[in-house]
């Protein structure tokens, strides 16, 4: 477990959804006004993610913030700066449960990822995260058939792995009625 950096104030904050839904241009927003807040802030990405340079988080609107690529939560508690208040972590369904930690360590944690897979399962951590989270936002995109709320991820092209790192090449937005079981 992480040594306490605040006396007890922890939190775990999450943003889910499905792709495409605006998760990390939320995470970045709230960040930031951390940063205003004079809260020492320290963001990480996995390293399972290819899509831009390691060390920028990226969103599809091109706001970036510096950040860390680890591939596990222990490495990422590993590299955390003594001090720091708010930690930032995208893509948080490609990590495992030691997120949690953090927050009883005395950090807050805010978490943006995918709360289900294209096959509409429980993905990674994110089911632990979302019932043990003092904060829960639930986005939603636009489904590219309708036009309606989409929450699901609806793979288009690729093979039948949990773990697809894609973008619009690979995946669409799809609500409810729209979405269709893929099949490789």
């Amino acid at each position: 477990m992480v040594a306490p950096m605040d006396g007890g104030n922890g939190r775990i904050e999450v943003i889910a959804g499905g792709m495409f839904s605006g998760k990390s241009e939320e995470l970045v927003r709230r960040l930031r006004r951390a940063a205003i807040a004079r809260q020492r802030v320290q963001v990480f990405k996995p390293a399972t993610d290819v899509r831009h340079d390691p060390d920028r988080l990226v969103t599809r609107d091109l706001r970036e913030l510096a950040a860390v690529s680890v591939r596990s939560a222990q490495e990422l508690k590993l590299a955390l700066q003594f001090g720091v208040q708010v930690v930032g972590v995208d893509e948080a369904q490609f990590f495992d449960d030691g997120l949690v930690d953090l927050a009883d360590a005395g950090v807050r944690v805010i978490v943006a990822g995918l709360d289900q897979d294209f096959s509409r399962q429980p993905f990674g951590p994110m089911p632990k995260l979302l019932a043990l989270a003092e904060m829960v936002d639930k986005m939603h995109a636009v489904c590219v058939r309708c036009g309606g709320p989409a929450h699901y991820s609806q793979l288009i092209a690729g093979g039948a792995e949990q773990v697809q790192v894609g973008d619009t090449d690979a995946y669409e937005a799809r609500c409810r009625t729209c979405y269709e079981l893929f099949r490789a």
